[in-house]
């Protein structure tokens, strides 16, 4: 017995998280679930050169390592070949991981920004608190993010909530806390 063919229901895209392309991969989070990896020359640079630094001397100096614990006989309790072999997972996903940021990277130089009078990426925004505290922060990649005092992601809740202000004007800031005001003090950017 044959069933009769099913007809075609089509789903608004719009209620769902499928796309057009086949896709296996469990959907990301963090900064790869955004889709861009926005990031300055200098952070770009920085990440090829861990790449770099894990490719020509940390990954050939602990292969040289599991190597020589290999020709050392009994595998199972050989410190040195069980230490290097789980380093080098270590570096080959840290090599992975580095490789696919470096390949989605957007470098947006901050210095070629010619709307200097308000907040976007690579601005160095100094702000106010409502207790007249002032923060200074730099709005930088995800991948940047922290490697200096004031280094806040594009994508941190302070970042977005500064975005496209201008000096003067208060933005509202939702925090677990309750709202926070904070209001621009300056807006900097390199170069300028």
């Amino acid at each position: 017995m044959t069933l009769p063919p099913q007809p075609r229901v089509r789903v608004s895209k719009a209620f769902t998280k499928e796309t057009d392309e086949d896709n296996d991969e469990p959907p990301a989070s963090g900064p790869a679930a955004v889709g861009r990896n926005l990031i300055t020359p200098a952070g770009l640079e920085r990440l090829r050169a861990e790449l770099q630094q894990l490719r020509r001397v940390e990954r050939p100096s602990v292969v040289e390592k599991v190597s020589w614990a290999a020709g050392n006989g009994d595998r199972s309790e050989n410190g040195d070949y069980i230490f290097g072999k789980r380093r080098l997972r270590e570096i080959d996903s840290r090599m992975r991981f580095l490789g696919k940021r470096i390949e989605i990277a957007e470098p947006v130089d901050p210095a070629r920004q010619r709307m200097r009078d308000q907040v976007f990426f690579g601005a160095t925004v100094t702000y106010a608190e409502a207790d007249g505290s002032e923060r200074t922060v730099r709005i930088v990649g995800a991948d940047e993010a922290g490697a200096s005092e004031g280094d806040i992601s594009w994508l941190a809740p302070v970042a977005r909530a500064l975005m496209k202000a201008r000096v003067g004007e208060a933005v509202e800031l939702a925090s677990p806390s309750g709202p926070r005001m904070l209001r621009v003090v300056r807006i900097a950017y390199p170069g300028g």
